[in-house]
């Protein structure tokens, strides 16, 4: 009897947990689906092949609220300053980098807390994956890369820390040759790294956003041919007109420089000559003449140097230039200039006489075929048409053209147009 009962009690305890079952379930469910998620905020791929950014400012801070497509940084590559928006609403729980610290694409700059981890979270989880990967194709394809070569080659090779694929190969194949790695450690034998010795104090400054793309631009120009022109234009007219109208013009805020005659001059005289403005292809050897005058302007900043343009500079009167130049300098004075203001330059100047100096080389930028370059405004003296000598302001002139396309008569004759259009500016202000 005691027995009996205690089965029937056993059975009813089994039958009240398996009762209990579907709310356990339930209960599991509904946690799953309530629970607030973490997920990360990782850096997209911005384009133009950056690798890597500097955080140059937080908008946020960790337990801020915020809703889609508001600004979370701004972050500053080799080429420009990027404004990083929301994907999500959300709470901001954990920020990865600090101010000047530099962030690799696909890397996580921050989490946040959502509420529900939806369809469009997971997508665009799997967009930064994608992104992720289509930032190392090089990496990629070297890892899959097989270098033919012998066992001795290879020894050579991880003595001296050399990737084989760095190696140029003669051999049947693409096969490295023991001559081929021996060529190649003759050629980096001189190392071009530079140590400070213990006798002498200092610090290293990582090379990074303007000055980083700088490195970058101006490396590949030492493989162009530069032919230079330089002249002297006499700038006493265009100092005329700017003085009587630069007053009234500052009580509209624009601070009118002689630049905005030199950028229009330009214009001007690339309508005559239009294989200057335009843009080499190297691979296909071909010249892509273009309607399109966006003329670049060097420019100083405290971040370094950084060309932004003016865009259709054709369609332009001198005080449309001057506005425009006047808000690249000020973006450019708070490292804030966008990528779509240094984006598609075609012709560049550089007024390096604001600082000094008067005849120099200035240096193209590919994909281009020509840069100008201004030289200091001096007093000097010279003879008028009479004999006499009189006091006129003379400012230098250097121009450097691509000569593999480019032929010095060219370049001549359009610096005479554009040294005349200087020294008669009234023929810049007749129309746009």
């Amino acid at each position: 009897m005691a027995f009996s009962l205690s089965w029937r009690l056993v059975r009813v305890v089994r039958l009240a947990e398996r009762s209990c079952d579907p709310i356990r379930r339930l209960l599991s469910v509904s946690s799953f689906f309530f629970a607030k998620k973490i997920i990360p905020f990782k850096l997209s791929d911005i384009g133009e092949g950056i690798r890597d950014v500097t955080v140059k400012e937080w908008f946020v801070k960790p337990g801020d609220q915020v809703k889609q497509f508001d600004d979370i940084c701004e972050v500053q590559s080799d080429k420009a300053s990027v404004t990083i928006t929301s994907r999500y609403d959300g709470l901001i729980k954990t920020l990865y980098y600090k101010i000047d610290d530099v962030a690799l694409v696909g890397s996580t700059l921050l989490d946040f807390e959502i509420d529900d981890l939806t369809d469009a979270v997971r997508d665009d989880a799997e967009k930064s994956e994608i992104s992720l990967d289509k930032v190392e194709p090089e990496t990629i394809t070297l890892k899959k890369e097989k270098v033919l070569s012998t066992p001795a080659v290879k020894r050579i090779a991880k003595e001296n820390n050399i990737k084989l694929t760095d190696v140029k190969a003669t051999g049947k194949d693409g096969r490295v040759l023991k001559e081929d790695i021996l060529a190649h450690l003759q050629r980096i034998s001189v190392d071009p790294s530079v140590k400070i010795p213990s006798s002498m104090t200092g610090r290293t400054v990582e090379l990074k956003g303007y000055t980083k793309h700088m490195w970058k631009t101006m490396t590949k120009s030492l493989t162009i041919p530069h032919f230079v022109y330089s002249d002297e234009c006499n700038v006493d007219q265009v100092m005329r007109y700017r003085n009587d109208v630069k007053d009234s013009l500052m009580k509209r805020d624009i601070s009118l420089t002689f630049m905005p005659f030199f950028i229009k001059a330009a214009s001007r005289a690339l309508e005559q000559y239009p294989q200057l403005n335009a843009w080499l292809d190297e691979k296909t050897q071909q010249l892509q003449l273009l309607d399109n005058h966006n003329i670049g302007i060097a420019m100083d900043t405290p971040n370094g140097l950084i060309v932004p343009n003016i865009k259709n500079v054709q369609n332009l009167s001198i005080f449309a230039i001057a506005q425009e130049l006047n808000r690249l300098q000020k973006d450019g004075s708070k490292a804030s200039i966008s990528y779509a203001d240094v984006s598609y330059t075609t012709f560049t100047l550089s007024n390096i006489g604001t600082i000094g100096g008067t005849f120099m080389k200035p240096i193209i930028v590919s994909p281009q075929v020509i840069i100008g370059a201004f030289g200091k405004a001096r007093k000097l003296p010279r003879f008028d048409n009479e004999g006499n000598v009189i006091p006129v302001n003379i400012m230098s002139i250097s121009w450097s053209a691509d000569h593999r396309v480019i032929d010095g008569v060219t370049v001549a004759r359009f610096s005479n147009l554009w040294k005349y259009y200087v020294e008669n500016p009234m023929h810049l202000l007749i129309c746009p």
